[in-house]
């Protein structure tokens, strides 16, 4: 499975973890997506700024 992951809101005025966060996840400015391949490692860094990204479960 598939996850799409779109950034919602900005990171300006955040902590330095969920900035690096959201650039490790090939993100970094409202709108932008990206396709990940759904494993723990992307949950996880998901779950840490999911107030800034919309995620959606793509099926192969």
């Amino acid at each position: 499975m598939k996850l799409k992951v779109t950034q919602t809101k900005s990171v300006i005025d955040r902590p330095k973890d969920q900035k690096l966060t959201i650039k490790a996840l090939g993100l970094g400015r409202p709108n932008y997506s990206k396709m990940h391949t759904d494993t723990p490692q992307i949950r996880g860094m998901v779950n840490k700024v999911s107030h800034l990204v919309k995620v959606e479960e793509i099926k192969d």
